[in-house]
C-alpha cells in the first residue's frame, strides 16, 4: 500500500461525491476458499446493517457541523477547529503526517488567511505548479500535467455540483461534498484562488479521479465553458437536474479510461524508490503549497 501523501491529505479515503445510506445486500456474495471451493453465499446481518445506517447518519451530522463551521471562520482558532475536525475524521485519530500539530497549524493559518482577504487565497497557479512537480517526480504520464485554466474549470464544476445538487440532498452530505470549503467571489462562483482545505481536496480528487480533469480539459477545449455559466444560460437556478453535458458517449468513455493513472504512477514510484523517499518528496511539496511562516 502506497504511503499517504501529506500534500493530498484527503487521500485518507476514497473520494465520495455522493454518500447514500447503505441498503441491505440481499444478493449472494461469491468468494473462494483457499482450497478452491466456493464458499456459501454471505449476507449483511440485520444488526450490522443497522450499525452501518447509524454510522452513515453520524457522518452526515458531523459533515453538517463542519460545513457550518467552515462558513463562519472569523479567527485562526475557528479555522483550527475546522481543520482539526476534518483531520480527526480522516485519520480515525491515527497520527498520520499531516495531522501533526505543525502541519495542522499551517493548514489552519492558510485557511484563515484565505477567508480574511482575497490576497490570502492560494493562487491556482501555485497549486498547478506543485501538482505538476509531483507528476514529474513520480514520472506520471504527460497527460496528467494540468493548466490553470483546467484547474479553474474543474473547481467550478466541483463547487457547482456540490452546492447546487449534492449538498441539498441530505442523504448525500459528507465531508467530501461540503460547499463551504470553497473560495467563492461576490458573484457566487469560485474565486481565482483557493482556500486551504479546498486545495487539499482538489489535489485528492485529481489524484484519485483523474476522469474529472479530463472532462474539465474537454470543456476548456470547447471554448472554456463553465458548468456554472451553463446553468445561468439555461435559467435553471438551483434546479436539482444537472445541466446537459456537451460530451458524446465515446468522449466520456475515453475520459473514464484508466481513472487511477496518477495512483498507478505513485505506486510505481514507491516500489522503485521506497516510502521514505516518497514521504520526503511530499513534505517538500507540502512546504511549497503551504510555506512555513
Amino acid at each position: 500500500m502506497i504511503a499517504i501523501p501529506l500534500l493530498a491529505a484527503l487521500l485518507l479515503g476514497a473520494p465520495q461525491e455522493t454518500v447514500d445510506t447503505p441498503k441491505p445486500d440481499t444478493s449472494p456474495v461469491k468468494s473462494t476458499a483457499t482450497n478452491g471451493k466456493a464458499m456459501p453465499p454471505m449476507k449483511i446481518p440485520p444488526k450490522e446493517f443497522i450499525k452501518m445506517q447509524a454510522k452513515a447518519a453520524e457522518d452526515r451530522e458531523q459533515a453538517v457541523v463542519i460545513n457550518d463551521l467552515a462558513g463562519k471562520i472569523h479567527s485562526e482558532q475557528d479555522a483550527r477547529k475546522v481543520v482539526d475536525q476534518v483531520a480527526e475524521i480522516l485519520t480515525n485519530h491515527r497520527h498520520l503526517m499531516w495531522a501533526a500539530r505543525s502541519y495542522r497549524h499551517r493548514v489552519a493559518h492558510a485557511e484563515f488567511e484565505a477567508v480574511s482577504s482575497s490576497s490570502g487565497l492560494i493562487p491556482e497557479q501555485r497549486i498547478v505548479d506543485v501538482w505538476n512537480e509531483y507528476i514529474r517526480e513520480v514520472d506520471g504520464p504527460e497527460e496528467t500535467l494540468v493548466t490553470a485554466a483546467e484547474l479553474h474549470n474543474l473547481r467550478d464544476a466541483l463547487y457547482t455540483s456540490a452546492s447546487r445538487y449534492i449538498w441539498p440532498r441530505e442523504i448525500s452530505r459528507s465531508i467530501w461534498t461540503m460547499p463551504n470549503i470553497y473560495a467563492v467571489d461576490s458573484s457566487g462562483r469560485v474565486a481565482e484562488g483557493c482556500r486551504a482545505l479546498e486545495a487539499l481536496k482538489l489535489i485528492h480528487d485529481m489524484h484519485d479521479t483523474f476522469m474529472n480533469v479530463r472532462i474539465a480539459r474537454a470543456r476548456v477545449a470547447q471554448g472554456g465553458w463553465l458548468v456554472s455559466e451553463n446553468l445561468i444560460q439555461r435559467g435553471e437556478g438551483n434546479s436539482m437536474q444537472m445541466p446537459a453535458h456537451r460530451f458524446s458517449v465515446a468522449e466520456l468513455q475515453t475520459a473514464g479510461k484508466n481513472n487511477a493513472v496518477v495512483q498507478n504512477a505513485a505506486q510505481r514510484y514507491v516500489q522503485s524508490h521506497g516510502e521514505d523517499a516518497y514521504d520526503q518528496m511530499i513534505r517538500r511539496l507540502f512546504d511549497e503549497l503551504f510555506p512555513p511562516e
